[in-house]
């Protein structure tokens, strides 16, 4: 596989046929449990840069990072103890 120096993404020949002979549904699970497992650790390393944060402050900061900051702020504390965010453009944060 010849490699671009212009792709910073680059996926080795073995990965991208084993890819390939997943269903869509297979592929979409792969992806969602890359992001479970990069917001558990972000919410991992933020709880031990940050211990005086609380859960709700972890949880917004996460959110913010994953979302490249267009989730910016908690709309309220559901009573299920989830925040729910508001989406808003990434100039007004």
């Amino acid at each position: 596989m010849a490699i671009d120096e212009r792709n910073i993404e680059v996926i080795d020949d073995i990965m991208v046929r084993i890819l390939r002979k997943k269903t869509p549904q297979q592929r979409l699970a792969v992806a969602f449990s890359l992001w479970t497992s990069a917001k558990r650790q972000l919410s991992n390393y933020l709880r031990a840069e940050h211990p005086s944060w609380s859960d709700s402050k972890i949880q917004k900061e996460v959110a913010k990072r994953l979302s490249h900051g267009t989730v910016c702020k908690s709309l309220s504390e559901r009573k299920d103890g989830y925040a729910e965010w508001q989406l808003v453009e990434k100039n007004k944060c």
